[in-house]
């Protein structure tokens, strides 16, 4: 079994700062890419930055030049960091991970059960 313990999240200023932080723990077997989403009230669930096990990376056009998404392998976390946010940022944000299943059952994508982020005056 695979935890995902997600962290960071909480309640900043317009034009602030956060770091999200999501580790997976418990048998693992690998990891190949992972990702953010967030999901505001009414709306659907979007993606917001994903990284691969090679470090290649690709982001939502209204995160771009403010967000950056990182990982450590050693470590099997992934890291969020936010800069100058607005609120149109605020949202549940949610980890992912694409698991790869031993003795080739495959993958999976797991889930973190979400931080909030909160931006707000």
């Amino acid at each position: 079994q695979v935890q995902l313990v997600e962290s960071g999240g909480g309640l900043v200023q317009p034009g602030g700062s956060l770091r999200l932080s999501c580790a997976a723990s418990g048998s693992i077997f690998s990891i190949n890419a992972m990702g953010w989403y967030r999901q505001a009230p009414g709306k659907e669930r979007e993606l917001v930055a994903a990284i691969t096990s090679g470090g290649s990376t690709n982001y939502a056009d209204s995160v771009k030049g403010r967000f950056t998404i990182s990982r450590d392998n050693a470590k099997n976390t992934v890291n969020l960091q936010m800069n100058s946010l607005k609120p149109e940022d605020t949202a549940v944000y949610y980890c992912n991970v694409e698991l790869l299943k031993p003795f080739g059952m495959g993958y999976s994508n797991i889930w973190g059960q979400g931080t909030q982020v909160t931006v707000s005056s």
